[in-house]
């Protein structure tokens, strides 16, 4: 876990393997940013390396330059925030995080970084402190014993004047828990799927928790005890698999909580298709269909770790979804944890069969709120692109509460409907559901059929994160490529508010 400090220090006083300083693009030349602190001769060796370099200090440039006179680090490294002026003093939070990731993204072998970005409040240094300890992230991968791994970064210290006021403390310590909860989550989702299927999943949880001696209870239901519960849905998507699906149930639950929130994750941990089998080409990236419960099993750990005042419960269900002899066909009927019948259309529409069930078992709980998310449909990659999920409700008002808090966490979202006219694409002649719509509209309808396990009455949203859960690009500010952990900023965000 990186470590992540604030110090009111001077910048080029600290010792470090690399000092991080902000560029403006002013004129379509790059500039020292404010908040650097640095005595003149720096400032000029700077300028002059920027000029040299032609830099221009558009967003998320990085330009790296060593030996720096009047500066302790070895390396200053330069980001770019952006169009402004060596006067602008406030950005925009997301800027300031995807501007520090970027730095320390860029980096190797420095296990100690130092930032001096421009701040102006609590808010500011959090988002430094955040992106700087998020683009730190490095997936160790599957290596043999010759491979040769980098120094990572250990220790992340953000230069503030307001260092040793108790909220900027308190936001570097939440800092360094999200990036580690993203960093378990991102762990998740790379893993090769012969490594992770549901009960090696369950596995790695419980394993966490013991590490951390955290108070989180865990509790795994196996394929036997699915049956006996009347989980048909998760059952029915996994019975092709020799690896039999699971339904964890992680409940972090502190004295005196002030509310209850129940989190539900999909966890297909690998999605051939099942008989409706996927293209070659389109199960290259399926090991990530599982990026929901990851987030899911995150945030509660996090949510933990922070001892926030709020109970939180998370329903990881795990499955892989494989074509065999044993595989669910469509046409088949199954019956789900609240009774409902579905008819199954396409065996590739697996991912709304276990979390329906998973709502089914969050409801019975009777939490304050539920929130389901998943990398559900291709749909919502159609309508809203690699990079912004969509969120789904029965209420308006929550939905606009998650919506506010993904805002928060710098995780792009977006709000869609849930017509009621089209619940008819939903009718089946032999169940009382079909499980799947029309393909026009098809991230709504998916929400639409999730909502029908919702117990009237609860707050409930859908967060469909089928493009931002993983990224197939190049790396970008904090993002690495691969896993993102997307969704466990937006999550902890929601449960913090209502710790109040």
């Amino acid at each position: 876990m990186t470590t992540v400090n604030v110090s009111d220090r001077s910048a080029h006083d600290l010792k470090a393997d690399a000092l991080v300083l902000g560029t403006v693009e002013t004129d379509g030349k790059a500039a020292l940013a404010a908040g650097h602190g640095l005595p003149r001769p720096a400032v000029a060796h700077v300028a002059a390396q920027l000029s040299a370099l032609q830099a221009t200090g558009a967003a998320e440039e990085v330009v790296t330059i060593a030996g720096v006179p009047g500066v302790a680090a070895a390396r200053v490294v330069l980001t770019g925030l952006g169009k402004g002026t060596a006067r602008t003093t406030s950005f925009d939070h997301e800027v300031l995080r995807r501007a520090a990731g970027a730095a320390t993204r860029s980096l190797k072998n420095a296990t100690r970084v130092a930032l001096a970005l421009p701040t102006s409040g609590v808010e500011s240094v959090a988002a430094v402190a955040e992106g700087a300890a998020l683009g730190a992230y490095r997936y160790a991968g599957v290596r043999g014993p010759s491979a040769k791994a980098g120094k990572p970064v250990g220790t992340i210290t953000v230069v503030t004047a307001d260092a040793r006021l108790k909220p900027v403390k308190a936001a570097a310590t939440r800092a360094a828990v999200l990036a580690d909860a993203k960093a378990y989550a991102r762990d998740l989702v790379n893993t090769p799927p012969n490594q992770l299927f549901p009960q090696s999943f369950a596995d790695s949880v419980k394993a966490r928790n013991g590490a951390a001696s955290s108070k989180v209870t865990i509790k795994v239901l196996d394929e036997k005890a699915l049956q006996k519960g009347g989980f048909g849905g998760i059952v029915g998507v996994g019975q092709g698999s020799v690896n039999p699906p699971r339904m964890v149930t992680l409940t972090w639950n502190p004295p005196k909580a002030k509310g209850s929130v129940a989190l539900v994750g999909k966890g297909i941990t690998f999605d051939s298709g099942g008989l409706n089998i996927k293209p070659a080409s389109g199960m290259l990236t399926m090991k990530s269909d599982m990026a929901g419960a990851a987030a899911v099993a995150a945030t509660v750990f996090a949510a933990a770790e922070l001892g926030l005042p709020v109970k939180v419960t998370g329903y990881l269900c795990l499955a892989e979804n494989m074509p065999s002899g044993t595989a669910q066909r469509p046409s088949d009927v199954v019956t789900m944890r609240n009774g409902t019948t579905v008819e199954i259309l396409d065996t590739d529409a697996e991912g709304r069969m276990v979390l329906g069930d998973g709502i089914c078992l969050a409801g019975e709980a009777k939490p304050d709120a539920i929130v389901d998310i998943a990398t559900l449909t291709g749909a919502q990659m159609v309508a809203l692109g690699a990079r912004v999920a969509g969120i789904m409700a029965n209420q308006d008002d929550f939905r606009d509460r998650v919506r506010a808090a993904a805002d928060v966490a710098g995780e792009a979202a977006w709000p869609m409907p849930l017509p009621a006219d089209l619940r008819s694409q939903l009718d089946s002649g032999v169940a009382d559901l079909a499980h799947k719509g029309e393909r026009w509209g098809g991230m709504l309808t998916a929400g639409i059929f999730l909502g029908e396990f919702v117990p009237e009455g609860t707050p409930w949203a859908h967060v469909d994160i089928a493009g931002p859960s993983y990224n197939e690009g190049s790396a970008w500010g904090y993002t690495p490529k691969g896993g993102t952990g997307f969704g466990v900023g937006t999550l902890l965000s929601l449960v913090e508010g209502y710790a109040g």
